[in-house]
């Protein structure tokens, strides 16, 4: 849905910022209705409605509407959208209107298809209108959403731990600001964070507190640091040894995002596995990079744990 505006600090309404999200294949499929009169009805079948043929402009109306939204509704933003269509069916008191819309962006086009149901429908009632003053227009509602994050099962939230690995931050010369981006961004999703642990970089304590945690039921554990090019940058080499099944898509997903906001991210090393049932995730230090994967995550990662259990994609 061209993500609704909301009200900043100071009252003032704004566009919602939409450049950080994940572009995926987005549909959105909307519905509505016109009643009029039987004979009114016979005469658009009939092709006799003085003017014009009523449904083939209603289709083109609602296909630019839907192309155009953007510029009737000021918070949309312009979309590039990749397919329109629209469908009648005619009933003998009433025309039911059906649209999809398909794009490949940030942000879905739920007011696209039901701008293309609106306009489609005030065409037919401007075309008829001579000839019918009984007619109405209603019940437009979004009949379907696919993507973004709601297409496919994402409501299990699992248990997770956060493990920064940083010489500084454990010896106290640092701040650790990446483990508490990452605690906030899991609870603010709904998830239970009570595991948290700050570690020097190539620690033995690594495995030992992830294979603890693992037994304490934690299903989800995420390391931020040590992955970089330097010596001591070992946490990769540490937690794959143990991988029981690695996880290339979620890595590729995450390098192809931090790639596209900052080249130097081709540099940064990063990997996903399972271990005992639970998924491991090691992430650079930087706080750039760990908001990245928490956009890139939340809420997909949910999904392995549906998919664990046994359940349909």
């Amino acid at each position: 849905m061209n993500e609704f505006s909301h009200l900043d600090k100071d009252g003032h309404v704004k566009m919602v910022d939409v450049t950080d999200k994940v572009s995926t294949v987005r549909i959105a499929k909307a519905e509505g209705k016109i009643t009029m009169l039987p004979e009114t009805i016979t005469a658009i079948m009939d092709d006799v409605i003085p003017k014009g043929n009523v449904l083939t402009t209603a289709k083109i109306a609602g296909i630019q509407a839907a192309k155009r939204t953007s510029e009737i509704i000021p918070m949309c933003h312009q979309l590039n959208l990749s397919f329109v269509d629209l469908e009648f069916e005619l009933g003998r008191e009433q025309i039911m209107i059906r649209s999809i819309v398909k794009t490949r962006e940030a942000t879905g086009v739920e007011m696209e298809a039901l701008a293309a149901v609106s306009t489609a429908a005030l065409t037919i009632y401007d075309m008829c209108k001579a000839v019918d003053k009984t007619m109405t227009i209603g019940a437009i509602k979004l009949v379907e959403k696919i993507g973004g994050k709601s297409d496919h099962a994402v409501e299990y939230r699992p248990s997770v731990g956060i493990i920064t690995m940083s010489d500084s931050v454990s010896a106290g010369k640092s701040e650790d600001k990446s483990g508490p981006i990452l605690v906030k961004g899991f609870t603010d999703s709904g998830c239970k964070a009570d595991h948290q642990k700050i570690l020097p970089d190539g620690s033995e304590e690594l495995m030992p507190t992830i294979e603890s945690w693992i037994k304490d039921g934690v299903e989800l554990i995420i390391t931020t640091g040590g992955t970089g090019l330097g010596p001591r940058d070992l946490t990769i080499q540490m937690v794959e040894n143990k991988f029981d099944s690695k996880l290339p898509g979620i890595e590729q997903a995450l390098h192809a995002y931090g790639r596209g906001k900052v080249k130097t991210a081709m540099l940064s090393r990063l990997t996903a596995g399972v271990i005992n049932g639970a998924i491991v995730i090691c992430l650079p230090g930087s706080t750039g990079a760990v908001k990245d994967a928490l956009e890139v995550l939340i809420p997909t990662i949910f999904h392995s744990f549906h998919m664990m259990k046994g359940e349909k994609h």
